[in-house]
């Protein structure tokens, strides 16, 4: 009977996780695009950090953020582009390998934000507010993750639609599914996080 019951509390922990995802995905499904041209413009696009490797280049998943920021800039949908990522310490630079990135595809530095403690998509999206002064922004990253960015970015009253980069199909199955199984969670966590965000 214990297992029963403890199995019956499991399920319905699952269920709520999968509606609260749902809920978000249907909410944001408006202001997410996935096509170029139909971005609507913005003065920024803000990119995440997603990783670079050992001799500092990006990541594929973050070379396909920033690239297509690039064609954000080119078709003027922004004017400035917010690189966003982890550079707490000297050996660990995501930002830079992003403006380089960006720079080697076209974009003048002097249209580049570089912002070194984007540690999370919480602390992307309130720094962007509260250290560089945006309102109003593209976001840029994975279909899979624009739901939850786009939400915390709403909760902390930016006006703020998102283009996502392809994802399942591109990356490897096993990644793509490990990436969503933790979003789920990660939605939980920016729900707690934006609860009493001012």
């Amino acid at each position: 009977m214990r297992w029963y019951w403890a199995g019956g509390a499991i399920a319905l922990v699952l269920l709520a996780l999968l509606l609260v995802t749902l809920s978000i995905h249907v909410q944001t499904r408006s202001v997410r695009f996935t096509e170029l041209e139909v971005v609507p413009s913005r003065p920024v696009a803000i990119v995440f950090g997603a990783g670079v490797w050992d001799d500092g280049t990006p990541t594929p998943m973050l070379a396909d953020r920033v690239l297509a920021a690039v064609d954000l800039y080119q078709r003027e949908t922004v004017e400035q582009i917010l690189m966003s990522g982890d550079n707490q310490t000297p050996d660990y630079n995501e930002v830079d390998a992003m403006i380089q990135l960006a720079e080697q595809s076209g974009v003048p530095r002097a249209a580049i934000l570089g912002d070194r403690l984007g540690l999370s998509t919480y602390e992307t999206c309130r720094r962007a507010r509260d250290d560089y002064d945006i309102r109003a922004a593209v976001l840029v990253s994975q279909r899979y993750h624009l739901p939850r960015a786009i939400y915390i970015a709403r909760q902390l009253d930016l006006d703020v639609v998102g283009y996502g980069v392809a994802d399942w199909g591109v990356y490897r199955y096993r990644s793509m599914l490990s990436y969503c199984l933790r979003e789920v969670v990660a939605i939980v966590k920016a729900i707690a996080q934006t609860w009493h965000t001012p």
